[in-house]
Parts: C-alpha cells; structure tokens; sequence
C-alpha cells in the first residue's frame, strides 16, 4: 500500500493550494501581492546562493572514519589517538584553490585536503593540501598571491603575466612552482592524491613532552595524475569529474582509503635544524624524521545534501584538542584567525551550530549568544562566567605546551638556519625527477612562461629555477624560447 504524501505547505506551515498557478486578479489579469507563497518563493530563491568562498570555492565532500592503528601516546595524548583500534567520525572536503565554485575540476592547481575529526574532545580541523609546501611563508602576501591567480580587475581573465609577476617577485615560490608544474599538478582524481597537514603542529604527551608534527595522508588507491592534453579534454567534456569520480565510486562501495603517517620532531631540535623548521615554503627530508605511521582514513558515506554539507562545511585550523597544538609557522599563524573570520562572514557568527559543523561525539557548552541565525540559544541558561548558576567552567589543562619565546616586537625575519634559502630544496626536488618527469616539468613551465608578455617578469622566473638547478634554468630557458619560436612562424 503507497504511503500517503505529505502536505505541500508554506515555509511557516500553512497549505498550499495550488503549486502550479499564481493568485491574479481574474483570468489573465496582473498578479496580486497578497499571493504569500508566491512571494515567499522568490525571495526564497534570490537568497538561495551564499558569498561563495574566495578560494578553495569548488569542492566535493565526503563522510567517513579514521581508524587508529598503532600506538602513538607515546607523542599526543589527543583522545581520538589513544587506542588502537579506535575509529572517529570524519567529514572530509576536497577542492580547487584558484577556480570560483563553477569552474572545472581537472585543472593545474593546488587541492584542498580538509578535515573535519568529530571527536570527544571537540572538533578537530586538519586543513591542509595535496601538497607538502605553499607558495609563501608570511600571511602578509596571502591577499596580493590570490589576487594574482584570479581574474584581473581590467580585462576580467586570469592573467598569465600577473600569475608570473607574482611569482617573479616571490623566490620562495619556486618551491611549490616546481611542485605544481610537475606530474603531480593535476591529480586524475580526488582519491588518486596524497593530502599533508602541510604545515608544522605541535603534539604534546602525557607527560609533557612536545613534538613538532607534519602529517602525510598517502593515498592507498596510488597516484594517478593527467598531462596538460588529457587535463584539457576532460575538463571541457566533464568539469565535475572529480566530483562525479567521489561521489560515483562511494555509491559502488569502493571507498577510497587514506594511510596517516607523521613526522615527529623533539621541540629542541628545532633551533639547529637545518632548515626552518616552521617555513611552510620548505619539507623535513624523510632522512632526517621518518615516516610513523599512525592509522587510515576511510571515507564510505556521501552527503545528502551538497549546499547544506559541503558549501556550508567550515574549516578552521584553530580548532584544537588536548594534546594538538599550533606552531610559530607564520602562515599556519594567520590562518588561525583568517579561516574562523571567513566562516562568519559567509555564514554567520552562529555557523558552528550546523549540522555538518557541530560536534557529534559530544556538546559544545559555552556563553556565546545571540547573532544571526542562534538555533540554540541557550534558554534560560545564564550569558557570563563566572556564576553561580551551575554553568560551564574551564578545565585549567592547556591544549597544548607552551612555547618560548623571546625578542622585541616588530617585523623579522625568520631565524637564519644552515640551507634557508628559496632555492635549495627546489633544486632537490627537480633532481631527484626521472628524466621523463623532468622533461614534463620543462614543457608544462615553458607553455605557460611563453604566454607571458613581460620579458623582464620571464627572465626573473627563469633566474629563479637557474637558482635551484642549472640545468633546470637553462632547459626552461630554451624551451620557452622555442615555444616563442614556433608561434612567430604560425
């Protein structure tokens, strides 16, 4: 026997009559104001769409699990990591960075990595990308860096000239650059990409002890990229692909699975690393901090409702447990504060309150009130602390453990260590290619430098992969004069 239908009623839950016709003022005459569902229903529609983010805009989301399966409290004393064998729920967010939310998915960019740990803790973020390092070290640049990755104010296009301009001027870039025009630019899929924390974290243990942490999330479906042609044809035939690929393939059961690993290193190592420890432009060589592993993720649900899941999903680095602490990385610094502010512009003060954002193995108590959208507003619950109402009082356990720090206040810059320049690692990233990999590398830069009108911007660029690599420069070199070549004779 067929279940009866619900009612058609308005949004304040009064019956509909008529879905299909609009009150009017006799048979063809102008439509009546006095029509409440009607208007109801446009003013609902002009509002449906909210500020989309300024970057990571396009994205697929997924739910799943992390699943521990080694002992690491002898480093973190993070509940969620206390017991092998234990699984926490996990909502998990991929994306572009530079597209706007309807641009295609197979494009030459960075992927957002972003993760949500519904813990007993509270809600752990881990925000991060398919990639170990960034374009900058200092927030400072961020706003000018995504500015010249977007479309340009005059022309309305993504310029090539102001890209590499950005670039020219940013030595520290050449890091990522080299990352980025590489194999590993365009992923084939969401599930066929490693994800890193990216970033420097602290975690303490039980006992006080403090490691610096970088997380690395190895892909168990393997590696799986395409070239500029393969990229270009799947992006014109089908700009969801990596949505569809997500969503398509958790529908069938094949749940795509992730393997963590960290690296740890003893807070007190970090002054004589040879590198800067906390600069988000450069990696720790697996020689000198290993690979540990810690657990899987797995993600095995898709949401039921995109907008309400994935575009409302928010993210904040700042969103810590016992035993998950921040660094000094400049960028992961402002980050904390940047990410939060952007979740209450585009959703509201109130945004931890939704579904997708509020704690689920526990409850969050605290004396925030009021503002736009406040669903739960705290009844007759008192608003201030201290009181003597029996409300919620703070712990006195420190998330994590204190840093020290020393100095004078003012602009710096970072603390010199023994191979902190913009180029070394660079350099060993291009080395330690295959040829065929190389010879991508040199094609991809060259295609996209050949592009560029100012010929002092493409001869900065070119100096900075000289820095790295001689030979890295000086193919990149030749090939964008071959490039320039070939279109002066079409």
């Amino acid at each position: 026997m067929a279940q009866a239908r619900k009612t058609l009623t308005t949004e304040s839950g009064a019956p509909v009559a008529d879905n299909q016709n609009s009150a009017a003022a006799g048979i063809g005459g102008p439509l009546l104001l006095q029509d409440q569902h009607l208007l109801e229903k446009l003013a609902r529609f002009n509002r449906e769409r909210i500020p989309e983010r300024v970057v990571h805009a396009r994205g697929s989301g997924a739910y799943g699990f992390f699943e521990v399966t080694e002992d690491v409290t002898d480093y973190t004393s993070a509940a969620f990591l206390g017991t092998v064998g234990k699984r926490t729920e996990v909502f998990a967010r991929f994306s572009t960075v530079a597209g706007s939310l309807g641009a295609g998915d197979a494009v030459r960019d960075p992927r957002g990595f972003a993760l949500k740990f519904y813990t007993e803790e509270g809600n752990y973020d881990l925000v991060g990308n398919n990639t170990p390092v960034f374009f900058i070290k200092d927030p400072l640049k961020f706003p000018d860096f995504i500015h010249s990755q977007k479309r340009d104010p005059h022309t309305g296009m993504t310029e090539a000239d102001n890209v590499f301009d950005f670039w020219a001027h940013s030595p520290e870039a050449t890091h990522q650059v080299t990352w980025l025009f590489g194999d590993r630019g365009i992923p084939a899929s969401y599930r066929h990409m490693n994800g890193y924390g990216s970033h420097t974290y602290q975690w303490t243990a039980e006992d006080g002890r403090a490691y610096w942490v970088k997380y690395h999330f190895k892909t168990n479906q393997g590696i799986r990229c395409l070239d500029e042609a393969q990229a270009a044809e799947l992006a014109g035939r089908d700009p969801d692909s990596h949505q569809r690929d997500l969503h398509q393939a958790i529908e069938r059961g094949v749940f795509p699975s992730w393997t963590l690993y960290v690296q740890l290193m003893p807070v007190e190592e970090a002054a004589d690393y040879r590198f800067n420890p906390f600069d988000l432009t450069k990696v720790w060589p697996h020689g000198d901090y290993p690979l540990v592993k810690v657990g899987r993720l797995v993600l095995d649900r898709n949401p039921e409702n995109v907008f309400a899941e994935v575009e409302q999903a928010a993210f904040s680095p700042n969103n810590f447990v016992p035993g998950i602490g921040p660094s000094p990385d400049k960028m992961l610094q402002g980050r904390l504060f940047a990410y939060a502010d952007a979740h209450r512009y585009r959703l509201g003060v109130n945004h931890t309150q939704l579904r997708v954002n509020a704690p689920r193995a526990t409850e969050a108590h605290n004396y925030g009130r009021d503002g736009l959208m406040a669903v739960n507003a705290g009844g007759r619950a008192k608003n201030y602390e201290p009181n003597s109402y029996g409300g919620p009082v703070e712990t006195g356990r420190p998330l994590s453990a204190p840093t020290a720090v020393e100095g004078h206040t003012g602009t710096h810059e970072a603390p010199a260590h023994s191979k902190d320049d913009d180029f070394y690692q660079a350099g060993e990233l291009y080395r330690l290619m295959s040829a065929a990999e190389r010879q991508r590398l040199v094609d991809n830069l060259a295609g996209a430098l050949a592009g560029v009108e100012r010929e002092d911007v493409v001869e900065k660029v070119i100096g900075h992969f000289r820095a790295a690599d001689a030979e890295y420069g000086r193919r990149v070199a030749k090939a964008v004069a071959e490039r320039r070549e070939e279109a002066d004779s079409d």
